[in-house]
């Protein structure tokens, strides 16, 4: 595939909280530029954290311009920002899709032969499964715990 990036059609800026947001700068920017981006994120809620985890950002700086290929369709740039965050909406991916497929193709045992043959024991793929079901509950606490707490301060 040319890109690993998830689109979540269905994002919900209310409902789906953010753990943890990365941003990351190349080119001619100061920390004091950088601050102020987060600041004016936090201060017009453009995006919402899980509550115990306030502040929530990390913020990467390198001086280094980003690079430009000759047969690159991007443009040369002095600056760049890259976000990368972990959401709970991600959650809906690993049931929606990941958990799906792989059930599916696992009771028709798709490809199973070739990985055996590789050397891998047929039980570990009963282990995958179970960790990518541990994966979900996992978020899925995240969300339950919010709406529990917001449910307590309503009271």
């Amino acid at each position: 595939p040319k890109s690993f990036l998830v689109k979540l059609n269905d994002f919900d800026p209310e409902e789906d909280k953010f753990m943890a947001i990365s941003l990351n700068y190349r080119g001619d920017v100061k920390s004091k530029e950088a601050n102020a981006t987060v600041q004016w994120l936090k201060n017009n809620k453009k995006c919402t954290f899980v509550e115990w985890c306030p502040t929530g950002f990390k913020v990467g700086l390198n001086e280094v311009p980003p690079a430009v290929l000759p047969e690159d369709d991007i443009g040369a740039a002095v600056r760049n920002v890259v976000m990368i965050g972990n959401n709970t909406g991600i959650s809906r991916v690993f049931t929606d899709r990941v958990a799906k497929k792989y059930d599916l193709m696992y009771s028709q045992r798709a490809f199973v032969h070739w990985y055996v043959g590789e050397g891998m024991e047929e039980g570990e793929f009963a282990e995958a499964r179970e960790d990518l079901g541990f994966l979900e509950k996992d978020y899925l606490d995240v969300l339950s715990e919010q709406a529990t707490d917001e449910a307590e301060d309503e009271d």
